[in-house]
């Protein structure tokens, strides 16, 4: 299977991310796209730990993120691949776009989660 990120469905589109997604196999398949600085730590409130159980790995297409996890922190930028193992929070930065690949079946759960804080957090940054 192959495919470009436009040949992905473009499951969301606001104004901090637009992303396309689709699932291969037992795979997650992910482009995203950060038009705002992106902190995932408020979405991910009620997963064990307040952290991301699901492992992740990526490509950095351009711009740059950190990942928190086990009390360090990595930075990387475009070119980078990485891997976010379990447990982990990240922060990406205004224009970055990257790939992710991600087991679909803990991804579920760690979704369920992030659909629930999110009208959450969009109705707390109306607040201010």
């Amino acid at each position: 299977m192959r495919a470009q990120k436009t040949e992905l469905p473009k499951t969301m589109e606001t104004d901090e991310l637009t992303t396309y997604e689709t699932t291969w196999g037992e795979m997650h398949v992910e482009y995203d796209v950060f038009k705002k600085r992106f902190d995932v730590t408020p979405y991910l409130k009620g997963l064990p730990n307040d952290r991301d159980p699901c492992p992740h790995w990526g490509i950095i297409v351009k711009g740059k993120g950190k990942i928190s996890y086990d009390g360090k922190e990595e930075t990387f930028q475009a070119g980078d691949v990485y891997y976010a193992p379990p447990g982990h929070t990240g922060v990406f930065e205004e224009g970055t776009e990257l790939w992710e690949f991600s087991p679909q079946d803990k991804l579920q759960k760690t979704m369920e989660v992030i659909s629930m804080n999110t009208a959450a957090v969009r109705k707390e940054a109306q607040m201010f």
